[in-house]
């Protein structure tokens, strides 16, 4: 295969490691999904790498923790201005080593710019409260209070569908606690995570901060291993799939463990809804970034009495979601990150259909209709473009369905009664409810996370700042 045209994004070559860049032994080339071209060689980190990452995070910790707060806030805002100045150039890199289209990587950088300007704010939030400890006559003449700390080292490992915005949630908020962070990204996508740290640790050093503040290292099992099992870190925050989130945990514990597991996201489809605003939704929030994503429509739950409707409508904006080369302004679907997840996608769709589903549409993207449980087109999250669509004879029917899922991440209800609205707020068991839109909507500064299989723990640069900070209680007798 021929290189595709190449990145303008530089940064030092080998690992941003300590103080420096380490060189590494190998590298690995960085491929375009949608055709298999070389978009840059990356290097590939080893165990001696994490622990080098390690012990430097850990030498900088208190410096780290002791950094003012205009201190720490200035590096992220000198990192966002960074990104914001070479968007364009970021965008296409997303293109390249996500093969996601430049829709969907438009979006990514305008969030992940979002993030870290959220990140920086949240440094001047970060504070405690007095505690009235004279409750009880034991506390008669003692002044309590109580602050937020740094948890300590923090290791981010990241997904490959959004690897510059889960980067981002990671760094963002480590930095705006004070913590030191190692960020692993997935091995196929690290670009566009190597150029972000590149960006912090120029902006920790303009500002008089270590660049060992924030690290990257890249590798295998192995590496993620080393760096989650050290007895010496604070915190582990991971995306990625729940078998590996609960591995992580268990690895981990008693460590801090915040978790991103995904899901199978349900959409509920009421008989008194807009039905083509629902569809139309469907088709948009099922395919977007190609299905790659953990709050993509996969499940819709619609209520008998409209089904037909709601399918129709479906069935005739299929053949406008627009499938090519994610570079091209139009394209909507494009390559799975691998030939693997393809096939595998692919075989979900077969066993589904061999359950008794009906297809619409004879390639990907595609609806299935009428998906048994018992097969993981539905049980589990398929992570590419289809949409499973059950009918139901009403929408009690509708949520328990969504909640006999092991995943609990997003779910979203289109209706116009507000009653309802309100009754699925209560009874639906997952992280967010989402009424008259996606449950891929997300805004970066709201609590972002699941429940059940999906997750432990809350993103968002408020909620992952408290995550990443522990109270410490001071309790004063005056002399």
């Amino acid at each position: 295969m021929t290189a595709v045209d190449p990145i303008t994004l530089p940064f030092p070559a080998g690992l941003p490691v300590g103080s420096d860049w380490r060189p590494t032994a190998a590298t690995a080339d960085v491929r375009f999904p949608y055709d298999g071209s070389v978009v840059a060689p990356a290097p590939v980190g080893s165990v001696a790498d994490a622990e080098a990452a390690l012990e430097a995070a850990l030498a900088v910790r208190a410096t780290v923790a002791a950094l003012p707060s205009h201190t720490r806030r200035d590096v992220l805002l000198r990192a966002r201005d960074a990104l914001a100045a070479r968007r364009e150039d970021l965008e296409r890199l997303l293109v390249l080593e996500t093969g996601k289209p430049l829709v969907d990587c438009r979006v990514e950088v305008d969030r992940s710019l979002v993030t870290l300007q959220a990140s920086a704010e949240e440094v001047a939030r970060l504070h405690g409260e007095t505690v009235p400890l004279d409750l009880l006559p034991s506390g008669d003449g003692l002044v309590g209070f109580w602050t937020r700390r740094p948890i300590g080292v923090v290791v981010g490992i990241t997904g490959f569908n959004y690897p510059l915005l889960l980067a981002a949630h990671k760094v963002g908020p480590s930095v705006a606690a004070g913590c030191p962070v190692v960020v692993k990204p997935a091995p196929p996508t690290p670009l566009a995570t190597l150029w972000l740290v590149h960006a912090l640790r120029e902006a920790a050093a303009a500002c008089g901060a270590p660049a060992a503040m924030v690290q990257l290292v890249t590798g295998d099992a192995a590496v993620g291993s080393a760096l989650v099992t050290d007895p010496r870190i604070g915190a582990v925050s991971f995306t990625g799939s729940a078998a590996t989130g609960h591995a992580i945990a268990r690895a981990a514990a008693p460590r801090k463990v915040l978790l991103e597991l995904g899901s199978n996201a349900a959409l509920c489809v009421a008989a008194d809804a807009d039905l083509d605003a629902a569809a139309a939704a469907i088709l948009r929030g099922g395919f977007y970034a190609s299905g790659q994503a953990c709050i993509s429509v996969q499940r819709v739950l619609v209520e008998d009495a409209v089904a037909d409707a709601l399918l129709d409508r479906l069935a005739a904006g299929l053949t406008d979601v627009r499938v090519g080369d994610p570079r091209e302004e139009w394209t909507r679907v494009s390559a799975l990150i691998d030939g693997g997840a393809q096939a595998r996608v692919t075989a979900w769709v077969d066993e589904a259909v061999a359950a008794g589903a009906r297809r619409i549409g004879t390639e990907l993207p595609t609806v299935l209709v009428d998906v048994p449980d018992g097969v993981p087109a539905w049980d589990e999250e398929i992570f590419g473009p289809v949409v499973c669509v059950r009918r139901v004879p009403d929408l009690e029917a509708a949520f328990d369905a969504v909640n006999a899922s092991r995943y609990g991440l997003h779910a979203s209800v289109f209706t116009r009664s507000l009653a309802t609205a309100f009754r699925a707020v209560d009874r639906l068991e997952v992280g967010a409810v989402v009424v008259n839109e996606v449950p891929g909507f997300r805004s970066d500064t709201m609590p972002y996370g699941g429940v059940k299989d999906s997750g432990a723990g809350r993103e968002g640069p408020r909620f992952a700042v408290e995550e990443l900070t522990v109270t410490r209680m001071a309790v004063i007798r005056p002399a």
